[in-house]
């Protein structure tokens, strides 16, 4: 009856309960409900019972299951049971081995008068019950256990060696997501049975065991991150020749990675030491870690380079190194591992060029923001058709944008933003369908907003974004103001555009305003002209709109008060005019700063009163007329003036001229004197200039 579509009560009317030899009975998945059925006690001979994935509720004290005492194998998880964490029912079970209970309600008995279980589990899951206090005493009795699982409880002690000392055949221990604390005290004696263990997300403190390669020297799989840990990584994890993932990240861990982990570790797959305070080289050259495939070392205090040893782990997929203090140049090798597809080197001092031809084949996934890159893009990722995500925000990258941008048909997220990238925006990012965050910002981009952003971003949504990748990297992006990380699952709810801080030119395309899914549009600090579109008022998930300080003009579209998720709105320092949006929800909570640095802008919040304010004057051929004659001075007066004063000083050099005769000979006298001069000037320099022309002819 597995997945069969059953809802409601479990129809014992089919005459279940009367198959009193029944040993197996598997009602999983199905929608069932209420409380177990109390015929279900007739059937004493079921050793195996599945009941998860159902809406059952009750108390197990007084279930039928109390009475099945044949059972060997009970599976109540993803119910709304409630189960008392001592499994008092079940003490004559004698026959039980298999115990799982995940998603119900652990409760502790007020009272309960203890005996010896009657059962010895292999198999214990009692995990996201909400139990808080100590753990169960019926464990103390428990000696064949392989398996247990007391994760995401409220458990209250220290870490419980004694089930190591007590279970000689225990081979998976999981408490994770409780309250354990204290330091982390390992049994005395060597557990050659345990291959992963999980206490990750609890409150121990102090150093890891330095002897626990040689105590644990057969664990595949640990996990310890999420704790208070300090001191080093032991030496002795390089005993564990079969360890695969070892997880010890966001602890207090400082010192070196130890030599012996990075030879001894022969089948490490994944090492994940991000948010410690380890410092020095990251591997040493004779490092070999051949089937690596996960390398996260984010959030340390690393120095140095990228080491080159790490060439030899051929098969990795995530790489890194990101809020290090690494230098140098990007290796070129890292362009030839064919299976990496996240690479994220941001935040550390990384310097240089990009390497030509940069293109590792399944790369999906690249980080470099908040380094020193310098140079071109135009060779760089030339042929990575599968990137999701490219983030070189921060650097000091140059040249433009180039062309081939557009064959990235699965770009998603493309940040280029503060950078000395010129030229315009290339008509090839309108091939970009899938693409839902978009930073150019603080470039030196000119040239129009293409219109044809509309068919890129309006496509946000489709896809179900990166929270399914195989990392949690964040993306920096500014939105309502502010510089936010986004990563996850919280990333593929995000859409914007940001080209804020350029030399754009032009009108907004209406088309913008056609992105009815975006959520951030920051167009400031341009040199933008035109009107306001009305089309904006579609944008209704919109919550950030940013047009400040461009030279906009015309009334603010009273259509804007439409959207009702805006929580930034900034039309400040632009030559709009005419009355501000009504406060009308949003509106209503936008103050003075949203539309300061606009002269003819009146109305509430601004102390201009409308009814007092004059408007800007048109430019009708009247207006025009009108400013002409408010210049300086009338063209034809200043006509009629320059006549009149030319005419009266002729006539009074000669009236003086034909008065005085002493004056008259004395000007005749200087005329042909003048007249001589100019004669012989140029006679002189005629002669000159010819040789001068003959002299070049010769030549």
């Amino acid at each position: 009856m597995h997945s069969c579509g059953l809802s409601g009560i479990l129809p014992v009317n089919l005459g279940i309960c009367k198959l009193k030899h029944l040993q197996m009975l598997d009602i999983s998945y199905n929608d069932l409900s209420g409380n177990l059925p109390l015929c279900l006690a007739n059937l004493t001979s079921l050793r195996q019972f599945d009941l998860s994935f159902n809406h059952f509720i009750g108390n197990i004290s007084s279930s039928p299951l109390r009475s099945l005492t044949n059972l060997e194998h009970l599976s109540l998880s993803n119910n709304l049971f409630q189960i008392p964490i001592s499994l008092n029912p079940f003490f004559n079970h004698s026959k039980l081995k298999y115990m799982e209970s995940r998603g119900n309600k652990l409760f502790a008995e007020t009272y309960v008068q203890y005996v010896n279980p009657k059962f010895q589990l292999e198999r214990l899951v009692l995990s996201s019950g909400g139990y808080c206090g100590a753990f169960p005493k019926f464990l103390c009795h428990q000696h064949n256990l392989q398996f247990i699982d007391l994760s995401h409880n409220q458990m209250r002690e220290g870490f419980p060696s004694w089930l190591l000392q007590n279970n000689t055949k225990l081979e998976e221990l999981y408490l994770i997501n409780n309250s354990l604390s204290g330091p982390l005290k390992l049994p005395i004696h060597s557990h050659m049975n345990l291959s992963a263990l999980d206490i990750s997300d609890n409150f121990f403190q102090g150093f890891i065991t330095p002897e626990i390669g040689t105590y644990l020297p057969r664990l595949i799989y640990v996990n310890m991150s999420g704790n208070g840990l300090s001191g080093s990584i032991p030496s002795s994890l390089g005993n564990m020749s079969l360890l695969e993932r070892l997880d010890l990240s966001n602890n207090r861990l400082s010192g070196n990675i130890p030599e012996d982990l990075t030879i001894g570790c022969v089948s490490l797959k994944e090492l994940i030491l991000a948010n410690n305070s380890l410092q020095g080289q990251i591997f040493s050259e004779t490092s070999y870690l051949r089937f690596l495939y996960e390398l996260q070392l984010d959030g340390n205090q690393f120095t140095g380079s990228i080491p080159h040893s790490l060439s030899n782990s051929s098969f990795l997929r995530v790489l890194d190194l990101s809020h290090n203090n690494l230098y140098g140049r990007i290796p070129r090798w890292l362009g030839n591992m064919y299976f990496l597809r996240v690479l994220d080197l941001s935040m550390n001092n990384i310097s240089g060029s990009l390497p030509s031809n940069f293109c590792p084949s399944n790369i999906q996934e690249i980080y470099l923001s908040r380094n020193g890159l310098q140079g071109s893009l135009e060779d760089a990722f030339f042929g990575c058709s599968e990137l999701i995500v490219l983030d070189l925000g921060h650097n000091h990258m140059t040249g433009s944008i180039p062309s081939w941008i557009g064959k990235f048909f699965q770009l998603s997220y493309l940040i280029l933003g503060h950078n000395h990238i010129d030229g315009e925006i290339p008509v090839q990012l309108c091939n970009l369908t899938q693409l839902s965050l978009l930073d150019l910002s603080h470039n030196h981009l000119s040239g129009p907003i293409l219109p044809c952003l509309r068919s890129a971003s309006n496509s946000y949504g489709q896809q179900g974004g990166l929270y399914n990748a195989s990392t949690d990297e964040p993306l920096e992006f500014t939105t309502k103001s502010i510089s936010y990380s986004y990563k996850g699952r919280m990333l593929s709810y995000i859409s914007g555009i940001d080209l804020s801080c350029n030399h754009l030119t032009g009108q907004i395309p209406i088309e913008i305003g056609y992105l009815n899914e975006i959520h951030v549009l920051n167009l400031s600090h341009n040199s933008l002209t035109g009107k306001i579109p009305a089309s904006f008022s579609n944008l209704r998930q919109i919550e950030s709109l940013d047009l400040s300080y461009n030279n906009l003009e015309g009334n603010i579209p009273p259509q804007l008060t439409k959207l009702t998720f805006l929580e930034v709105f900034n039309v400040s320092y632009n030559n709009l005019s005419g009355r501000t949006l009504d406060k009308v929800a949003q509106f209503g909570t936008f103050d003075e700063s949203s539309y300061r640095g606009n002269p003819f802008l009146c109305g509430w919040p601004l102390p201009r009163n409308c009814t007092e304010m004059v408007s800007p004057p048109s430019k009708s051929r009247t207006s025009i007329e009108n400013e002409e004659s408010n210049g300086f001075m009338d063209i034809g007066v200043f006509y009629i003036s320059f006549g009149v004063a030319y005419s009266v000083v002729l006539l009074t050099i000669a009236a003086v001229l034909y008065i005085n005769p002493y004056w008259r000979r004395v000007w005749f006298y200087f005329i042909e004197v003048s007249i001589e001069n100019c004669y012989y000037f140029i006679i002189d320099n005629l002669v000159v200039l010819s040789k001068f022309r003959f002299c070049s002819l010769r030549r």
